[in-house]
């Protein structure tokens, strides 16, 4: 498998030969989780279930920053603890990717709940004269490190006349950043320095090594993290192991509102909570997918509505599959289907490269549906079809509405009393019943010699699409 590696600025390869170890930075939770956030974290769950779908074990590492001015002062405004808002703003997070169908992280380490790590590996910076301390707090120094800027691709001298530089006069150069910050304001922890809170940076360098080693696989985020947080992180984490930090550094493209950033200012944020209440978890990932991962993508409804009318072929594909049983066999089903599975894994395996993959998936559904419509879709192509559809629906997270065994006799002794009436000419009775299906989100699909019927997934935007 190739990734494009922000780094070296060009595709490399994974090595799968091993267990495949990923970092991904994850939210500051402080607030409501994003569409920006979704994007980012079903990419990396779209490459674990691939990976993992080829038997290649991964452990998966995602942090929470659960200590940081922003939670501080989210507490302060609430008056209630930092605490108390991480832990709300954490739960808020498991019910909105839980919701996304999103695997959960082999580990969820906090910076919290590292605080001893973070201290040792400070120290050892200090150490190494690479870090020293000044009145607010250690600082790593900047100058110690020669390649920095090597990730962001940004010169010294360029970053010194104007990037995002914290303003302290006690640094010994405008570019150091802080390791430790003093200070008095709750929470605090004790340090052989002082008495204070980690900076932002050192809590994803000390905790990626300590669950991963050094020199793990692939170190991932969204590019919005580029610099100055992943440019700061290999210049700690390198001047520590004196080793390489990460192999690939894999960065996803931001989700612009009508080619705009979200902001709060701007009023166009749209939290995970909102995108899902309105199209569900399998529109949202479709979106996210819909591009390559590397670029921007813009939010839209009509993007939205059209992987809505996707998401309905595929539906309608899953209920062909399980209701058909003639024993037709149709020509070059499995050498279609083949090349439909080939051409899905090329996709991933070249860079990633989710949009192809989607459009092999409706490929498959394509021919399926083109099958059934034809009446040709006989049972030996089902056993063909169905396992690749059922493979590629697990590896991009999506997910068919499930419908117990009680409520199928049900509607298929609904759909049987509506044949019935249909074939003694009651036609006003016929569409009630179909009426009462469509309150279920049972929409019926008329063959020459036989109606079957499919649950539609209940999507709010649905209604007014």
């Amino acid at each position: 498998m190739k990734l494009q590696d922000t780094l070296t600025n060009s595709e490399k390869t994974l090595d799968t030969s091993h267990k495949v170890r990923i970092y991904l930075c994850g939210v500051t939770v402080y607030d409501e989780s994003h569409i920006g956030h979704a994007r980012t974290i079903i990419v990396f769950d779209v490459l674990r279930r691939y990976l993992e779908n080829r038997g290649i074990e991964v452990n998966f590492i995602q942090n929470f920053t659960d200590i940081d001015d922003k939670i501080i002062n989210r507490a302060k405004l609430e008056n209630v603890t930092a605490d108390e808002i991480s832990s709300k703003y954490i739960e808020h997070y498991f019910s909105d990717f839980d919701g996304l169908n999103v695997k959960r992280a082999t580990d969820y380490p906090k910076a919290t709940e590292h605080i001893k790590d973070i201290l040792d590996f400070i120290q050892k910076l200090i150490n190494k004269d690479i870090a020293y301390t000044s009145k607010n707090g250690v600082y790593f120094s900047v100058s110690k490190f020669p390649e920095y800027g090597k990730l962001s691709k940004k010169k010294i001298d360029e970053l010194q006349s104007g990037a995002r530089i914290e303003i302290d006069e006690t640094k010994k150069d405008p570019l150091d950043f802080a390791l430790w910050k003093f200070s008095d304001v709750e929470p605090t922890w004790d340090s052989p320095w002082g008495k204070g809170r980690p900076g932002w940076h050192i809590e994803c360098s000390a905790m990626s090594i300590k669950y991963l080693g050094e020199n793990f696989d692939i170190h991932g985020g969204g590019r919005d993290l580029i610099f100055p947080h992943h440019e700061n992180e290999i210049a700690q984490s390198e001047s520590f192991v004196d080793n390489q930090f990460a192999k690939i550094w894999m960065h996803v493209g931001m989700v612009t509102i009508n080619g705009e950033k979200m902001s709060k200012s701007l009023g166009n944020v749209k939290s995970i909570k909102y995108v899902l209440d309105n199209w569900g978890s399998n529109i949202i990932r479709l979106f996210c997918l819909s591009g390559h991962y590397s670029k921007p993508i813009d939010y839209s409804e009509e993007l939205l509505k059209e992987n809505l009318i996707k998401w309905r072929q595929a539906e309608t594909c899953y209920y062909e599959l399980i209701h058909s049983n003639n024993e037709k066999q149709s020509d070059n089903v499995i050498s279609i289907v083949k090349k439909i599975s080939n051409d899905f894994d090329e996709a991933l395996e070249g860079d990633f490269n989710t949009h192809l993959a989607l459009s092999a998936f409706f490929s498959l559904v394509k021919e399926a549906n083109r099958l059934a419509a034809d009446e040709n879709l006989g049972i030996n192509d089902v056993k063909t079809i169905k396992p690749e559809f059922e493979r590629m629906l697990e590896i991009l997270g999506l997910s068919i509405p499930k419908i117990s065994q009680e409520q199928k006799q049900e509607i298929d002794k609904m759909i049987e009393s509506r044949e019935r009436l249909r074939n003694e000419k009651h036609f006003a009775e016929a569409d009630k019943i179909r009426a009462s299906l469509n309150e279920m989100n049972i929409e019926l699909i008329d063959h020459k010699e036989k109606t079957i019927w499919m649950k539609k997934e209940n999507i709010k935007a649905d209604i007014w699409t």
